[in-house]
């Protein structure tokens, strides 16, 4: 655990070198990424950052909407005292928040790895209306489910809406768990991801050199917002990758895991 200020923040670290921040998503977890802390930690300081809501990060309690920034603080919690360059890997609300911190640490951001982020603010911003409004209406069926703490009673219909009709009857009980337990914090993760304020500036005007992941077959928005992106920064390589997804099996996970480190090593 890191304290900086008012700030907590639950961090796994592991090995030596240059840093690395990794934000997982919260529908994979910690678990997702175990593998490939283990290959960085031979040559980085790998730094796993747990958002608002999950691990023993507290949950989010402000009086007011999430904002990225607000998730950043904890990477700057992290990384404070020190002036060496940072990469930043993140999965969905993950690599929206690295999004941010790119931008937010400037010429210290050396490498963003970006596996399916989920900025779908940008979408409304890029006139994809029908595409956003679809996600809005998810974010509050989310915001209903937990405000009346029906989390595992809106898991199911939640599941299958994202990710296609039969899927939460596919997933083991420990996927299932994992996904009632994202409901919670998720209720604020939307309002960051969702905010109408938020600008491609804020999250995609960075230096870093960027590899941007998308799995063979996204879901509707994100296949948008890649292509929001890729526009947007014709310079960052955007690739579609087995593994990439949050449903991902461990054998596509791993092809992931080669990928990343051959990047981030390519950019040292």
């Amino acid at each position: 655990m890191r304290t900086r200020g008012t700030v907590r923040v639950d961090v796994r670290e592991k090995g030596s070198g240059p840093t690395v921040v990794l934000l997982p998503g919260s529908l994979a977890g910690l678990s997702r990424w175990e593998g490939l802390v283990e290959e960085l930690a031979d040559d980085h300081h790998v730094l796993t950052v747990a958002l608002h809501g999950h691990g023993a990060t507290p949950p989010w309690s402000a009086p007011r909407r999430q904002s990225l920034t607000d998730q950043v603080r904890l990477v700057h919690a992290v990384t404070a005292g020190r002036d060496d360059p940072v990469s930043l890997i993140g999965h969905g609300i993950g690599g929206a928040v690295a999004m941010r911190a790119a931008v937010e640490l400037g010429e210290r951001a050396e490498a963003l790895v970006l596996v399916e982020p989920v900025p779908f603010s940008l979408l409304a911003r890029a006139g994809r209306h029908d595409v956003f409004d679809d996600v809005c209406r998810l974010r509050d069926r989310v915001v209903e489910a937990a405000d009346a703490q029906r989390c595992a009673a809106a898991a199911p219909s939640v599941t299958d809406h994202w990710f296609g009709e039969g899927t939460w009857a596919g997933l083991s009980e420990r996927r299932r768990a994992q996904f009632v337990d994202a409901i919670g914090p998720g209720r604020h993760e939307w309002d960051a991801i969702t905010d109408p304020g938020l600008t491609l500036a804020e999250v995609a005007s960075g230096s870093a050199a960027t590899l941007l992941l998308v799995g063979p077959m996204p879901q509707p928005p994100i296949r948008d917002l890649v292509d929001v992106l890729a526009q947007a920064r014709p310079d960052w390589t955007v690739r579609e990758q087995l593994g990439a997804g949050s449903l991902a099996e461990p054998v596509s996970i791993a092809v992931l895991d080669s990928v990343v480190l051959e990047f981030l090593r390519a950019a040292r």
